[in-house]
């Protein structure tokens, strides 16, 4: 079995590599890299843009389970929509970059990729996935050892994520880092615009910090509010202009797309001094999904999650878990209550699944049909509350 091993000291935010599930003995160590199953990677998304509006990135994650290729179209068309400047993007790579024994390093070099610096981007909804690429040499052997498995960091499951796709990015040099997000203050029953002049990475460590400025979503960023950010953040002038802008561009997102958080980390201030955005991520409301088709027509959905889809699609809930044992209850406060009960006799539940107050043959067999696809399904227990009166 392969060990987990550590990248470079570079990988600040980045935990550890864990190979793919399914591994075996005879497959090679880590120095040496096996081409993963095809059937775990999705199609590969081509530069679908003209060279005017070549794919760029401030690599947002939305909560719609929006997967990086869509990720990416929506994010330079909302940036290019807020007037925004941010990183530009070197080069993609999909799970179909592999060849028999591994990454082909002709075929890595002759994409441009190869240049540094630059950061490297694992393609999951997770942070802490951004690796740094001093030298050149660094980028070959960096990407070899994180498309095809699965990463773990603070914010993924025990046993990651699989990197199946990669981006590449020229960095910038940063003079200062600011963190700008737009979400609900649900104590004060209104929006709120969060600000740092220490975005970030050390934004989680200085979250006593934030400036916090409530707004009306009628009004947006008033003057007024303007006014007290420039004089707050020691903006210039020029530099107002555009940060005003950009606010009142995300308030309007924030308003017309239901989003429950915008978030731009870091946005900075270059040496040049221009105003980029790094990085963000964009979370929108799953109950206000019929009002947004076009978000909704970029979902794609991962090997992990089709059980997921499926039963949505079919009117049920379903959350997969860690365990092995097959629960199918009707009403989401007995299927809690099951789950618990299960755990507390020694079990471990493989998933949380409600068929809803009106059971019927058909949604049972629904349920049937959607765990025994499982493998991992050793048992079944189903706990249906019902009866006549």
């Amino acid at each position: 079995m392969m060990k987990n091993v550590r990248l470079t000291a570079a990988a600040e935010n980045l935990a550890v590599l864990a190979p793919n599930k399914g591994s075996t003995a005879s497959e090679p160590q880590f120095s040496r890299f096996q081409a993963p199953d095809s059937g775990n990677f999705s199609a590969p998304v081509g530069r679908e843009e003209s060279e005017e509006e070549t794919i760029h990135s401030a690599d947002v994650i939305v909560k719609l389970k929006l997967f990086p290729s869509s990720e990416c179209r929506l994010t330079s068309r909302v940036l290019r929509q807020l007037g925004m400047l941010y990183t530009t993007l070197v080069s993609f790579w999909s799970g179909d970059d592999w060849i028999p024994g591994g990454l082909s390093e002709p075929l890595f070099n002759a994409k441009g990729t190869s240049g540094a610096p630059s950061v490297m981007k694992a393609q999951i909804l997770a942070g802490g996935r951004a690796l740094t690429i001093s030298r050149p040499d660094e980028a070959f052997e960096n990407a070899s050892n994180m498309l095809g498995y699965s990463l773990v960091t603070k914010q993924t499951p025990p046993d990651g994520l699989p990197v199946n796709k990669l981006y590449i990015y020229k960095s910038v040099d940063i003079a200062q880092e600011f963190y700008v997000a737009i979400t609900f203050d649900r104590a004060r029953y209104k929006p709120v615009l969060l600000m740092s002049d220490d975005g970030g990475v050390n934004i989680e460590s200085n979250v006593n910090q934030l400036q916090r400025f409530w707004f009306n979503l009628s009004t947006g960023i008033t003057p007024e509010i303007a006014a007290y950010i420039e004089a707050q953040f020691g903006f210039s002038d020029d530099d107002m202009g555009m940060v005003t802008h950009i606010l009142r561009q995300l308030v309007k997102l924030f308003r017309e797309k239901d989003a429950t958080l915008l978030e731009l980390n870091p946005f900075v201030r270059t040496t040049e001094g221009s105003l980029i955005c790094i990085d963000a991520k964009f979370n929108f409301d799953d109950s206000a999904k019929f009002r947004q088709p076009e978000l909704v027509s970029l979902v794609e959905h991962s090997a992990e999650e089709k059980d997921e889809y499926e039963a949505s699609q079919l009117g049920l809930s379903y959350i997969r878990l860690d365990g092995n044992i097959g629960v199918i209850v009707n009403g989401a406060g007995l299927a809690m209550a099951t789950n618990d009960l299960v755990t507390l006799y020694g079990g471990n539940c493989a998933n949380f699944l409600d068929i809803g107050g009106g059971a019927t043959k058909e949604t049972l067999s629904k349920a049937f049909s959607i765990l025994q696809g499982d493998s991992r399904t050793k048992a079944l227990f189903i706990n249906i509350y019902g009866g006549e009166y």
